[in-house]
This record gives structure tokens, C-alpha cells and sequence, in this order.
């Protein structure tokens, strides 16, 4: 199968999400993104991130969680971002798409989050033991998944920049309330948001890594460029 890219419209409980999957010619799994904070599809950290996983082999689904009448009213107010329960019925229900999908189905499928994302892919991950094979936070805030970290059983990659201290301190605790393998990995230099160079490259190259060795079965290209925002 040759590559393809399609920006698709996804009705999901009573809305429609907009989405961009990409699947790279003989992918071997698939990476549902679960924006959060503000952010959506057209985050340039998660397209970046999202360009690398494609190299490397494996398909991507970067998906808006809000409605566009949604994002207008969490500009204002901020509280849609923070409402876990939501975000992760609607990265479950998109993952739960993904294997009936004509161009990722029959591929395992792992969630990569960030910010408040994070912790709706670690709420939708406990809810589908055979459903989710792996997961990848970035600058994550799983602490708000509360008590289903004890249930998240995947193979679980929490990355922290060094700077950013408070959500490290609450990254170190909730790692050990996660059931499954979980691997903290420190940025050196890095703030919230990854923004120092260097550092962005380094989540791509650790997420393609996790996910390569638990969705795929593989190991990283030896070589190569990474991609550009």
C-alpha cells in the first residue's frame, strides 16, 4: 500500500471531530494523538513528533477533541481543557474506531498525549486492555487521570523536560501508581514545552523508539534526518 493522507471529519457522541490520518506505505502500527491545553491537530510539536513516527514506519491520527464551536468557548472560559472525563471518552471512542478503519484497521494502536491529553489517553488506555498496546506522554499531567493509572496495564513512556519542575515532581508519583511498565525519561535543558533546541528531537526520537518497540516489534532506523516544523 502506498502512502496516504486524508484530513476526515468523524462523528463521535454527537459531534463531529476533524481529524488528519497519514499512513506511511507498510506501516506497522498506528499513533492516535491526544492534544490538550488549548492545543489541537495543527499543533506544530505534535505534527513534528507525528512526521518522525511516519518515518519510521507507523501511521498517525492527529485528531481535534473539541468542536470548533467547543475551542471558542474553552478560549474564554479554559475549562474544557481540564475536563479529563470528556477528553478521554473521546480518545477512547476514536480509538475504538481505529480497527475498523479502511486505512489503519488491523494495525495495534498506541495513544501519545500531552499536557492534560495525556491524562485522557491514560483514562482511555485502563479502559481498553487489548485495544491500546502502548503510551507515550509528553509534558503530560497524568496525576489528573486519577485512580485509573492503577489500572493503565500498557507499556507506558512518561517524557519530562528537566526544567519543568512541577510537573516532573508530579510525574515522578503518579508513574508509581501506574500498573503496567512505565519509563520516565528527563529531558536535560528542557522547559514545558520543549521549545530549546535540541529538545523536541529528543521526544520524537524516544516516542518512535517506544513505540517501534511495543506496537511493532521493530528497532529504529540506524540513520536519517529528522523532520522539520
Amino acid at each position: 500500500m502506498s502512502g496516504v493522507e486524508l484530513s476526515v471529519r468523524i462523528p463521535l457522541a454527537g459531534v463531529v471531530l476533524d481529524a488528519d490520518v497519514a499512513v506511511p506505505a507498510d506501516a506497522r502500527g498506528a499513533v492516535l494523538f491526544a492534544h490538550g491545553s488549548g492545543s489541537g491537530r495543527h499543533s506544530p510539536r505534535n505534527r513534528y513528533v507525528a512526521a518522525e513516527l511516519r518515518r519510521a514506519g507507523l501511521a498517525t491520527v492527529l485528531a481535534d477533541l473539541l468542536t470548533v464551536e467547543e475551542e471558542r468557548e474553552d478560549a474564554f472560559t479554559g475549562h474544557l481543557r481540564f475536563d479529563i472525563g470528556l477528553l478521554a471518552e473521546r480518545v477512547g471512542g476514536l480509538a475504538d474506531r481505529l480497527p475498523d478503519d479502511e486505512l489503519v484497521g488491523g494495525l495495534p494502536v498506541g495513544l501519545f498525549g500531552a499536557s492534560t491529553g495525556a491524562a485522557a489517553a491514560l483514562v482511555a488506555a485502563a479502559a481498553r486492555p487489548g485495544g491500546v498496546g502502548a503510551v507515550v506522554s509528553r509534558g503530560g499531567r497524568p496525576d489528573l487521570a486519577g485512580g485509573a493509572l492503577r489500572s493503565v496495564r500498557q507499556p507506558t513512556l512518561l517524557i519530562v523536560g528537566e526544567r519543568d519542575t512541577v510537573v516532573l515532581d508530579l510525574n515522578r508519583t503518579a508513574m508509581r501508581e501506574i500498573a503496567g511498565p512505565v519509563e520516565l525519561e528527563i529531558v536535560p535543558g528542557a522547559t514545558h514545552l520543549f521549545e530549546e533546541p535540541g529538545t523536541l528531537e529528543t521526544v520524537a526520537r524516544l516516542a518512535r523508539d517506544w513505540f517501534l518497540r511495543h506496537l511493532a516489534g521493530g528497532t529504529p532506523p540506524a540513520h536519517g534526518r529528522p523532520a522539520t516544523i
